[in-house]
């Protein structure tokens, strides 16, 4: 009823067991605040978890209580919270970025490349549609980013002849998909109802899908997924290793790369901020530290 993502979904449920396991297996409805701050407290002073992960262990179970039991918990003081560090962000040098997308060949090449050239987080890019991709005017616009809003972002111009190769290669599966009768993509929401054979139509399909033929998890309906994730990412791992990075890159490193070389070549913060998407300045403010080169532009005494 919400339309959270089935991602969200499994990971309630997993908190919620966690919880009910905790508590030797007692029904939520005979425990309260009491019981949510002892497993709360637990989860970071016995387990040592991180801030976003005690964080996200709360949401589900308020959802638990609010939305499923309709029971309201007390205030939760008493928590003791772990801490949040301030860190920031892996981010690679453009000779790095260089060495490591070479590394990385066919389909996963240009999705790495996509990444790093638009700034798109993971679930962004694998979840791309024909119909976003603006090719002429150098745009992709991505839909249902982070907080469920949409932004536009660059299409770099070294990409408009892959991108219209791959595409080209795709709609040879979509149209064979049509002479075998399969059912169409995935729609968000309720667009399914409202137009039930735009699945079929070339613009909604999945610029990068699968190779396999699945059944949806949701539906139980056989038709053709987007493509798998963590394939991309363990792509970007095995490159790191063979280019011979020792920082810790992960596909999220080229989103971070993206902004800071934005900011390293004087594009200013507010451009970064839509671009990237962020609700609030204040997160881009993060990759402000490229301005102040050699610890805040300090010429250090041994150099002189």
């Amino acid at each position: 009823m919400r339309h959270y993502s089935i991602r969200t979904e499994r990971t309630y449920v997993h908190w919620i067991k966690r919880f009910v396991v905790f508590h030797g297996r007692r029904h939520p409805r005979e425990m309260g605040g009491e019981e949510v701050t002892a497993f709360l407290s637990a989860l970071a002073t016995e387990r040592n978890v991180a801030a976003a992960t005690q964080n996200q262990a709360l949401s589900a179970i308020l959802f638990l209580y609010k939305e499923v039991l309709g029971v309201e918990l007390p205030w939760l003081d008493a928590v003791r919270r772990a801490k949040k560090p301030t860190r920031l962000p892996t981010v690679l040098t453009q000779a790095e970025v260089r060495v490591l997308l070479a590394h990385i060949e066919g389909v996963h090449g240009l999705m790495a490349r996509l990444m790093y050239g638009t700034g798109m987080r993971l679930m962004e890019c694998v979840r791309l549609r024909v119909k976003d991709l603006e090719l002429e005017r150098r745009e992709v616009t991505v839909r249902q980013g982070k907080g469920g809003r949409d932004r536009m972002t660059v299409l770099p111009e070294s990409l408009v002849a892959p991108l219209d190769a791959h595409l080209a290669s795709v709609k040879e599966w979509f149209l064979r998909d049509r002479a075998d009768d399969l059912s169409g993509v995935e729609l968000p929401h309720a667009y399914g109802r409202k137009n039930p054979g735009a699945g079929k139509i070339w613009g909604w399909q999945w610029v990068f899908p699968s190779h396999e033929i699945t059944i949806d998890q949701r539906t139980g309906v056989r038709r053709r997924h987007h493509t798998y994730e963590q394939s991309l990412q363990r792509a970007v791992a095995r490159a790191a290793r063979h280019a011979r990075i020792v920082k810790p890159v992960t596909t999220h490193t080229l989103r971070h790369s993206f902004a800071t070389h934005l900011m390293e070549a004087g594009y200013d913060i507010r451009t970064v901020q839509e671009l990237l998407g962020h609700r609030d300045v204040s997160t881009t403010m993060i990759y402000t530290h490229v301005l102040n080169r050699g610890g805040r532009g300090v010429v250090s005494p041994l150099d002189r």
